[in-house]
């Protein structure tokens, strides 16, 4: 109960203060600008920054770190340009491409890094979606959100990023991604990415292009993993796999649509304790059916029947969803219509898990990939525990 309670007391519904404004002033009055010994990435990019090597190496070790005023214009074009009115989003993976979807990375930038060797860029053939959980409890929050943000001035229409129960003030001043801003930059780069993380979608719908052929419907290779799946397949209106992809999970009850997920007020709000947001920020599936309370304190569980008669309602081919470590780096749950992803390694240099992403064809055909733990620097973790 006590733990309850501190959660509803920490998460309580507030809207945020529109500071784009603000680091308008500032940029203008040139307290942020680009000192002559500056060596770092600089904006606007015009390919690929350069992500390894020397770059990679001068990160932690404080040669230099991503300049002020290019972190402001970054959030602050996010701000005046890439916020969809609606909460969740759609791509669609053509013929001859894929999409990878990149589960919690929390701020463990050499293991992203990695992860980046593995899935390529974004590109016009490869659509790139983080879901949630960039930053808090890692050492280099900063360097994983911002190499985000800039894959997406990049690739503004292949890369997306959801937003996780970490990309939120609560969390943020708990386990560390606050403290690392402030020491790092100052105040009012905080409350611009506090900000920044209210407009991010709290859903992608990920589309395969191709049909999937009526003769497959209910044959025997419909497996995930070894996994079987139902049969039949449940198919988008156009006869497609699609699937639902959100950090937490589903709901406290049946009925809620897409068009009730799309039309979620978010711009400038934090979850509350209850509702659709923060349901989808931090529910976790469970083996029983029905549902059942969350030990986390906040959302709830929920079984395969809640999956089954939700991706039914919606006609979606199952959901993918974060927000938990998984030993092998994934789980296929609820006999296929969930799966968990999670993409860091050695989680908190505490576990011994592994890293994975699933690769989607534009058949909506799936591959797991794992990946091990990558050498980094002996740095602490940035906590604020107040």
């Amino acid at each position: 109960m006590i733990q309850r309670l501190r959660f509803e007391k920490a998460i309580k519904l507030r809207e945020e203060p529109n500071v784009i404004e603000q680091c308008y002033e500032i940029i203008d009055q040139g307290e942020c600008t680009v000192g002559g010994d500056y060596a770092g990435p600089i904006l606007p990019f015009v390919s690929q920054p350069d992500l390894s090597g020397t770059e990679r190496s001068n990160f932690p070790k404080g040669r230099y770190s991503i300049t002020l005023e290019f972190v402001t214009k970054l959030l602050k074009w996010y701000a005046d340009g890439k916020i969809l009115p609606r909460s969740m989003v759609e791509a669609t993976i053509g013929e001859e491409q894929t999409a990878s979807i990149i589960g919690d990375v929390h701020g463990q930038f050499y293991d992203y890094l990695h992860l980046l060797s593995l899935t390529g860029f974004p590109s016009e053939n490869h659509i790139f979606l983080m879901n949630g959980d960039l930053v808090d409890r890692g050492a280099w929050s900063i360097e994983i959100i911002v190499t985000a943000f800039a894959l997406k001035w990049l690739y503004p229409n292949r890369m997306f990023i959801n937003r996780g129960n970490h990309e939120t003030r609560c969390m943020n001043a708990s386990y560390g991604f606050k403290t690392e801003t402030v020491q790092k930059y100052d105040e009012m780069t905080y409350e611009l990415f506090a900000h920044v993380f209210t407009a991010l979608p709290l859903a992608t719908m990920i589309n395969a292009s191709r049909p999937f052929p009526s003769s497959h419907l209910t044959g025997s290779e419909n497996t995930i993993e070894g996994f079987a799946v139902p049969t039949p397949l449940i198919l988008s209106p156009l006869g497609c796999k699609r699937y639902f992809v959100t950090h937490g999970g589903l709901f406290s009850r049946d009925d809620v649509t897409l068009n009730n997920i799309r039309n979620i007020l978010r711009l400038g709000r934090e979850p509350g304790p209850e509702g659709l947001m923060a349901e989808m920020l931090w529910t976790d599936p469970q083996d029983e059916p029905g549902r059942g309370p969350n030990d986390r304190g906040g959302g709830l569980m929920f079984g395969p029947d809640v999956s089954s008669r939700w991706c039914t309602l919606n006609r979606v081919t199952g959901i993918f969803r974060s927000h938990q470590l998984r030993e092998d780096g994934f789980a296929v749950e609820h006999d296929g219509l969930c799966i968990t992803v999670f993409s860091a390694p050695k989680y908190a240099d505490k576990y011994d898990n592994k890293g994975a992403f699933i690769r989607v064809d534009s058949s909506g055909g799936l591959d797991f990939i794992q990946f091990e733990a990558q050498p980094h620097p002996a740095v602490k973790p940035i906590v604020d525990d107040d």
